[in-house]
């Protein structure tokens, strides 16, 4: 189980004391430093890189709209304010300026818990969705540049192929029984189907005579001549590419 760090930036000792008790005891967090000041936790918060920094508005030397100003760098991190002021402006105030979280005093320790474990499962759904946007971006790249049309059904299968491959490298060792089967769930037709329309789809580029784009891209000497990939190696190549450039 993930344990996250928390820091905790409240107006007095006696706060953060009380705070850090909510979390004590609580495997899922840690808490890795406390204090008063805006200045000093500022500091301390970026040298210290915590899941989360839990601030009230009102803290001596630097106030909360402040240090979330501040902390805007510190990507690692997200701010929660926890505080005694429930004036909307204020709250739509610190929301603005980055604040992932603003829970007014008294609270519920369970629901603070439990909004900073969501925060954080949206931030991992987040990434997960900017990476597969991402690697569909590349292999869309990758088939335009070689000559493989976006429009004919082997585009599809071949780009369903390689995320496959990327997220699991050993597939391409079964790519009979395993591979097109998996794409042709997906798009409701054969593995028969998936196989012709893939080697299709490669029979197009090659037709095209773009084999230096193929080996220019892929950054190799991968095919000469009348040499021509099966549906494997092209798939195997491609995935390859994703996954050093991912490393």
């Amino acid at each position: 189980m993930q344990k996250f760090s928390v820091y905790l930036l409240q107006d007095t000792n006696e706060n953060n004391a009380l705070l850090k008790s909510v979390f004590d005891g609580d495997e899922r967090f840690t808490v890795v430093g406390s204090s008063v000041s805006g200045e000093e936790g500022v500091k301390e918060i970026e040298r210290l890189k915590p899941d989360f920094a839990i601030i009230e508005i009102v803290i001596k030397d630097l106030d909360g709209i402040g240090v979330i100003k501040r902390l805007k760098a510190v990507k690692e991190t997200d701010v929660v304010v926890l505080s005694v002021f429930s004036r909307e402006e204020i709250i739509n105030k610190a929301v603005s300026e980055g604040a992932k979280y603003y829970m007014v005093k008294p609270y519920s320790a369970n629901v603070l818990k439990e909004r900073m474990l969501e925060l954080k499962e949206e931030k991992v759904a987040a990434k997960k969705e900017e990476k597969r946007g991402s690697l569909d971006e590349k292999i869309s790249n990758i088939f335009i540049n070689v000559g493989i049309p976006p429009h004919i059904k082997g585009y599809s299968f071949l780009r369903e192929g390689v995320k496959i491959a990327v997220k699991d490298p050993s597939v391409i060792n079964n790519i009979t029984k395993k591979l097109y089967p998996m794409i042709g769930e997906k798009y409701n037709t054969t593995p028969s189907k998936v196989e012709r329309a893939i080697r299709h789809a490669i029979e197009v580029a090659w037709n095209r005579g773009r084999i230096e784009n193929i080996n220019g891209i892929l950054g190799v000497r991968a095919y000469v001549g009348q040499e021509k990939p099966t549906n494997g190696e092209f798939i195997a190549l491609v995935a390859d590419k994703m996954l050093l450039e991912q490393a």
